[in-house]
């Protein structure tokens, strides 16, 4: 069940990318009974091989981001304070006044300076994380120059099928992807499913693990914004409507062909999904795509509200569309 898995991988300690060893070894042991293969490339994308059984197997990847967005320390005050950098993209609003975890188990809070004018929203520069030490040297005794915290993570179920936590961006693709292993028992196809790296700082650990796998198809899980928050821009993605097929974001144009396959598949097999067009940010789809020879590559993404936030939100109905297409689809295309 896709809630269980999701109860498994978000405790892990913070994995702030370029830090993904604690989702990573969590991940691993979830999907050593279920492949062949686990390795763990240069990057430290991980990559889980399922040999497939057809006589000419094609190279099927299957992509979703163990990294999350955080904090790394940058300078230690004289008072104990932290101040720290961002490390992917940080809505400051959002994160300031919450609980932060470290590495290392250490805790604190991420607080804006106290002479911030009211109106004015916090930035990098306007906040600091305090562990509660009292002098440098304490601080330094818990803490030290290049250690990476992130939000507190936690999961609570709201409804049947709606659940709130963080970083669901994107456990929630990670947990897809166990979730498919445990499935495709018996592939005809070569499945690689990779758990990449440093998708959050520019999509940068897909790039060589597509470069080494040199797939035949691609399809990336990551969660999407929706139009359906207070305020949001239009945009055509619900929560709870379905997975969405990724036609464009800003890093990316899918292949018109898969696309159209995806959504075809949907609808002759009655798999609620909607089409996804991200006027900003972009996924791994962009990197797989462009990597070597180019390759065809698609996305599959989750209907998210409040991303980045301590409190994003899914409909775990979507997630089960998603793994249902992606079974429809590699079951039954030519």
């Amino acid at each position: 069940m896709i809630y269980n898995t999701l109860k498994r991988l978000l405790p892990a300690r913070p994995s702030v990318s370029g830090r993904e060893g604690g989702i990573a070894a969590v991940i691993a042991d979830e999907m050593r009974p279920l492949v062949d293969r686990v390795e763990t490339d240069a990057m430290g994308n991980l990559i889980c091989f399922k040999k497939g059984s057809a006589t000419a197997p094609r190279k099927v990847m299957l992509v979703a981001h163990m990294d999350e967005i955080g904090f790394i320390v940058h300078f230690i005050e004289d008072n104990g304070y932290l101040r720290v950098s961002p490390v992917g993209g940080i809505d400051y609003t959002a994160a300031a006044n919450c609980e932060v975890a470290f590495e290392n188990g250490v805790r604190g809070v991420l607080v804006p300076e106290g002479d911030l004018p009211a109106k004015e929203a916090p930035t990098a520069e306007k906040c600091y994380v305090d562990i509660g030490a009292a002098t440098k040297k304490e601080a330094e005794r818990r803490v030290r120059i290049g250690d990476c915290c992130a939000l507190v993570p936690h999961l609570t179920r709201l409804t049947a099928h709606r659940v709130t936590g963080r970083p669901l961006d994107d456990r929630i693709g990670c947990a897809c992807l166990i979730e498919l292993a445990r499935t495709l028992t018996a592939p005809a196809d070569d499945i690689y499913y990779v758990f990449s790296v440093q998708e959050e700082v520019g999509c940068r650990g897909a790039k060589p693990a597509a470069a080494r796998i040199a797939p035949d198809l691609a399809l990336i899980y990551d969660v999407t914004a929706t139009g359906d928050e207070q305020g949001a821009k239009p945009m055509a993605v619900k929560l709870g409507a379905g997975v969405a097929v990724k036609i464009k974001d800003r890093s990316v144009i899918c292949h018109q062909g898969l696309v159209s396959e995806l959504l075809a598949t949907a609808k002759e097999q009655g798999i609620a999904a909607q089409s996804e067009i991200l006027a900003i940010g972009g996924t791994d789809t962009s990197a797989v795509q462009m990597t070597g020879l180019g390759c065809r590559a698609g996305a599959l993404s989750l209907p998210c509200r409040y991303i980045h936030s301590g409190v994003e939100m899914l409909d775990l109905r979507d997630a089960k569309a998603a793994l249902a297409l992606t079974l429809a689809y590699l079951g039954g295309e030519k």
